[in-house]
């Protein structure tokens, strides 16, 4: 910790899936360990996940988690994703006043927040503490190298650049809700409806923190210093967690009970559940056909190996609801996964040859890192997911020498790595910078006109 700048006391608030929020306690815990105090601001759902490590948690954003946790399951693409995400808005407004209250009740002197949390800035701007956005993946500055990650071609360099105009989408959509919310909640002046949440009320960019490592993505030549690649934000499993015991037995190592290799196969939050039983039809078939074992977790619905109440499952398949990546993915040999930016990280951790199966978003970027990184195959988009088109990439997956051999040398980059230590380290950086400057700030409330 810098001698010179006192304990911070840092609102982090995480709104989301699993993966979007587990990072984000990680974060709080290393701050707590580096002598800061540090408040998750997340939905009640995840209290478990936070305070087994010692991370108090305040509730926001519980009915935009109970929404997408009811609609995933019943979900079949990612049209009705568009559809769902439209009747967040309600949610959102509500989340709002969550994340105000959080702060009151807090009173950080700084405010880290995931995009999603649209009122970490505002709330930020209104107590005049630094406010610093974060994500696992490049979203947020602009770069020549590649466009943003949610589309798939890499185009000129110009054009790259000009795709992270994306990111005025959030004033363009909920710009009234959030015009409201600064007005009526915290007595600030409205912003424009174009305007950029990456620039605070005094011109200055927002700082931003990626948690994710430069030995999977280089940090591009173009990124400006105000943006910081600091490694992954990892949180292994508590101390207390203990497997239950079919998932110990069929992860034996006893060689007379385990000669072919394992395979974690799971979707993570990805529900999809009108494919579910279709898609759990196809794993169990392509397990086969590899001549593999598979630990298949349904997570929110993504897979479905049973049918008019009867598994489709045998000793070559054991279905899980979850297991912490942390302990499962050191235990087997391979893994297939959706291509989250959390799951991809926990993979090559492990040092894991990694089949991506992406669904959505960030997803296929994810995917085709790994490919060209040498550490798995091309992804299998879950569209092309057939018993056949599986079985063959579960084979490369597990027999082709180059997959496990790059995996090996990731892995242990990335566990070399202290992403979180790093992140700790910039936002004391970050708070000491904004109190330097303090002399040179426009008052607090000013508004962006």
């Amino acid at each position: 910790m810098v001698s010179d700048v006192p304990p911070l006391r840092v609102l982090v608030l995480a709104l989301g899936t699993r993966g979007d929020v587990q990072p984000y306690v990680a974060l709080c815990r290393g701050l707590i360990e580096a002598g800061h105090e540090a408040v998750l601001g997340a939905p009640s759902g995840f209290r478990d996940l936070a305070e087994p490590h010692g991370v108090p948690l305040l509730p926001v954003g519980d009915e935009m988690l109970q929404l997408m946790q009811q609609a995933m399951p019943q979900m079949s693409g990612p049209r009705e994703a568009g559809r769902l995400i439209r009747q967040m808005t309600a949610a959102m407004k509500v989340s709002l006043q969550q994340q105000w209250e959080a702060a009151r009740a807090f009173a950080p002197t700084l405010v880290v927040a995931h995009p999603k949390a649209l009122g970490g800035l505002h709330i930020a701007e209104h107590l005049d503490v630094p406010f610093v956005v974060s994500l696992p993946l490049p979203f947020l500055t602009p770069t020549e190298a590649f466009p943003i990650p949610f589309l798939t071609r890499t185009l000129s360099g110009r054009v790259n650049r000009w795709t992270y105009q994306l990111n005025r989408f959030p004033a363009v959509a909920y710009g009234a809700m959030i015009n409201q919310f600064r007005t009526e909640t915290l007595g600030l002046r409205r912003m424009s409806r174009i305007s950029s949440y990456l620039v605070t009320a005094d011109g200055s960019p927002v700082p931003v923190l990626y948690c994710y490592s430069r030995h999977v993505l280089p940090v591009p030549t173009d990124f400006p210093p105000h943006a910081h690649v600091t490694g992954y934000w990892f949180l292994d499993a508590a101390e207390d967690w203990t497997p239950p015991g079919r998932l110990a037995r069929f992860l034996d190592p006893d060689p007379r009970t385990r000669q072919d290799p394992v395979v974690y196969i799971g979707f993570g939050s990805m529900g999809f559940g009108r494919d579910a039983a279709q898609r759990g039809e196809q794993i169990v078939r392509a397990v086969h056909q590899a001549g593999v074992r598979a630990v298949v977790a349904r997570g929110w619905g993504g897979v479905d190996t049973a049918r008019d109440g009867s598994p489709l499952t045998s000793d070559r398949v054991l279905t899980i609801d979850a297991a912490p990546h942390s302990w499962l993915f050191d235990r087997v040999d391979a893994v297939v996964h959706h291509g989250g930016a959390g799951s991809t990280a926990a993979g090559l951790r492990a040092s894991r040859p990694s089949l991506v199966c992406p669904f959505l978003g960030d997803q296929p970027f994810w995917g085709q890192r790994v490919a060209q990184l040498g550490a798995g195959p091309e992804p299998l988009p879950h569209r092309a997911l057939t018993a056949d088109r599986l079985a063959e990439r579960l084979t490369a997956l597990v027999h082709e020498p180059r997959y496990a051999h790059r995996a090996q040398e990731l892995g242990e980059r990335l566990r070399d790595e202290d992403g979180v230590g790093n992140a700790v380290a910039a936002l004391v950086g970050i708070h000491r910078d904004h109190h330097a400057g303090r002399g040179h700030r426009r008052p607090s409330g000013s508004g962006r006109g």
